[in-house]
């Protein structure tokens, strides 16, 4: 079978398309024969040698699949042979195959494409800990998403129109008409704007009750005093660094050094919360994590979770998929497929 590998850390053309044996699961676990896989920016980081859980050089990457179960260990009913699903990987996602434990599986429901179930897992999950899960978003509430554009974003911002909070995003201007149609209230283009000045504008100093933030360093700074009172700012990301070679490990080191630090005591007086997601270390709460899935799955069904795929690379166009995210060009979800 064939594999995404990343030899070593550097620019996309360390990437490879390898050759290896096919693989056979365990007792407990399926085998998918993959059809499409996710490709989010852990696995941009992970390549540019930045991202601390990925496995070492060389290695495949990906958390998320989509495809058919072609094989079952000893232990799985064989009637899920030849059924369609998409899971949650650790690592290995991003080939032709990958076993994986029965309760990484999810049923793909007709209405879905391969390409768009590869794209639920990940991003929606972790939009669903930000905002339901840990976030506690209600319908009488403000949110500020930041990359509102990106998988997560968009993710994110399904799950409060179908709260009813009011929405405000951050945004390249080129994304705005786009992010308008999908429900957002506010866009606001950073690139442009002192998105903190905009934003406290548009709310008349209050600010907001909840940000989620991805890109880490100064501006959780700027996140956390655009927070109104009973404000969360939720972390996921340190995107902010992303850059192969020195120059990343450079911005990594400012990046830790321009991180604040926040005290219990600074956290009562301002009536403020803070609170990190992290999906890649939630193993071990596959109980919890299945049923936020269902509750994501019903979404879908009633028809307000509509994962939005941007772009298919094949398997030997990654290079391009992986200069494509970081570039900020996607919109939604960027999908690799054998």
């Amino acid at each position: 079978m064939k594999k995404i590998v990343i030899t070593k850390a550097g620019e996309p053309k360390v990437l490879q398309v390898q050759e290896c044996a096919e693989l056979a699961p365990s007792e407990n676990e399926v085998r998918i024969a993959v059809k499409a896989a996710g490709l989010n920016f852990a696995d941009i980081m992970a390549r540019q040698g930045l991202y601390p859980d990925a496995p070492k050089f060389p290695c495949t990457v990906g958390y998320e699949v989509s495809g058919i179960i072609d094989e079952v260990g000893s232990n799985i009913d064989e009637a899920w042979l030849g059924k369609d699903v998409f899971a949650l990987t650790r690592f290995g996602g991003q080939a032709e195959q990958v076993v994986v434990p029965l309760h990484q599986i999810f049923e793909k429901p007709e209405s879905l494409s391969f390409e768009a179930a590869a794209a639920i897992p990940v991003n929606y999950l972790t939009a669903y800990q930000l905002l339901v899960a840990m976030g506690s978003l209600h319908s009488y509430e403000t949110i500020l998403i930041h990359n509102a554009g990106g998988g997560v974003g968009l993710a994110a911002l399904e799950i409060a129109n179908k709260i009813g909070a009011t929405t405000f995003g951050t945004a390249s201007a080129g994304k705005h008409e786009f992010l308008k149609q999908k429900g957002l209230n506010h866009a606001i283009d950073y690139r442009t704007q002192d998105w903190k000045k905009e934003l406290l504008a548009l709310t008349e100093d209050r600010g907001v009750d909840l940000i989620t933030d991805p890109l880490g360093g100064k501006n959780l700074r700027d996140s956390y005093r655009a927070l109104s009172n009973t404000g969360r700012l939720g972390m996921f990301g340190i995107s902010s660094v992303a850059e192969s070679g020195i120059k990343g490990k450079l911005k990594l080191l400012k990046m830790v050094a321009q991180t604040p630090f926040y005290h219990p005591f600074g956290l009562m007086d301002q009536n403020k919360g803070v609170f990190g997601v992290n999906m890649g270390h939630l193993w071990h709460e596959h109980k919890k994590i299945n049923v936020w899935m269902q509750e994501l799955l019903k979404g879908h069904t009633e028809g307000w979770i509509n994962p939005h795929v941007d772009t298919t690379f094949s398997f030997s166009e990654a290079a391009q998929a992986h200069q494509y995210i970081e570039q900020r060009r996607n919109i939604g979800k960027v999908i690799l497929t054998p």
